[in-house]
């Protein structure tokens, strides 16, 4: 089997090359080859027992999705993207990269022809859904973006569901929640003080928080993305009819249950480290972000529940980025 993984040098991408590395399979067949794609060259896995390709490119310039497409990938895991608050402050880069890109690997996908149909697995985003929001967005609720980012994922994911219909390609959208505690450096995502607010202060470092205590998010680990990933290049797609998107499941937490989920991980000292400073550009972008949901229909599927307490997720980040330990 080979597996080509779009935006690999990213967070989400690092971690799924290693745990499919680690597994040498992805469901019931063997990995073969792996082809790591990003605009940036992705870190080549020593020692890896299996043929690596690592490839530099822009997936939204013509030619480059084609050229990654010829090698006829069994699986496609595309994670390549620019984040929510780029998006929104660059209007063009954000449709260029996040729309465009998609629209060349959809269309080479389709070019090679009838004999190749391979699993794509869609990154989507729950910036999908705007306000106003009930208690929980459940399966039915609509998609109605009130971001550029979200507007971008939605396009995807009728595109994604409309090619797979015309049976061009056997696609999968999965709306991921906020991934937290992220590991590296802050990046320009709206919501990145989600993880700021816990990584920063378990490194001994001061951490800025621009929202109030009250605002709550849809929130999942890094390593519950990962089984995402993997579980939807792995399942039975029929099961899923024309209805090709899906809400991941998640854990409903409000800033302030984090900040308090801190204090019991790793005491008071750690979160003395978090500075408020009101935002009014972020307060009013997360305004419009939903806050918790129901996902039968992806638990029905089989996708498993993420962390039950935000403590999890807390401590999965100190097991996973810190070695077990943190600056108290």
């Amino acid at each position: 089997m080979h597996i080509l993984i779009l935006g690999a040098a990213g967070m989400v991408g690092r971690k799924l090359t290693d745990r499919l590395l680690a597994d040498g399979r992805l469901g019931n067949r063997d990995i073969t080859r792996m082809t790591l794609q990003d605009v940036v060259a992705p870190a080549r896995p020593p020692h890896a027992s299996i043929a690596m390709s690592v490839v530099t490119s822009d997936l939204a310039e013509p030619g480059q999705a084609a050229a990654l497409v010829a090698h006829r990938p069994d699986v496609i895991f595309h994670l390549a993207a620019i984040v929510s608050g780029e998006a929104e402050a660059d209007f063009d880069k954000g449709y260029r990269i996040n729309l465009d890109g998609t629209k060349h690997l959809i269309d080479a996908i389709r070019a090679e022809g009838d004999s190749y149909m391979p699993r794509l697995v869609f990154t989507s985003s729950i910036a999908v859904f705007g306000a106003p929001f009930p208690d929980k967005i459940g399966d039915e609720f609509l998609s109605t973006p009130l971001t550029s980012y979200g507007t971008q994922k939605a396009i995807c994911e009728l595109l994604i569901a409309d090619y797979t219909r015309k049976g061009f390609l056997d696609g999968i959208g999965i709306r991921l929640p906020t991934i937290c505690v992220r590991p590296g450096k802050p990046n320009k995502a709206a919501s990145g003080f989600f993880s700021n607010i816990i990584r920063e202060p378990l490194s001994g470092h001061e951490a800025v928080l621009p929202v109030g205590d009250d605002v709550m998010h849809w929130h999942a680990s890094p390593r519950s993305a990962v089984g995402f990933l993997i579980h939807a290049g792995t399942m039975d797609t029929a099961a899923m009819g024309p209805r090709r998107n899906l809400s991941m499941p998640g854990l409903a937490a409000t800033v302030g249950e984090q900040i308090a989920a801190l204090e019991r991980v790793a005491g008071k000292g750690v979160v003395d480290r978090i500075r408020r400073e009101p935002d009014p550009t972020i307060i009013g972008i997360v305004s419009g972000w939903p806050r918790n949901f129901s996902t039968d229909r992806a638990l029905s599927l089989g996708f498993t529940t993420a962390e039950r307490t935000f403590d999890d997720i807390i401590r999965i980040h100190i097991e996973d980025e810190l070695g077990g330990n943190f600056v108290a």
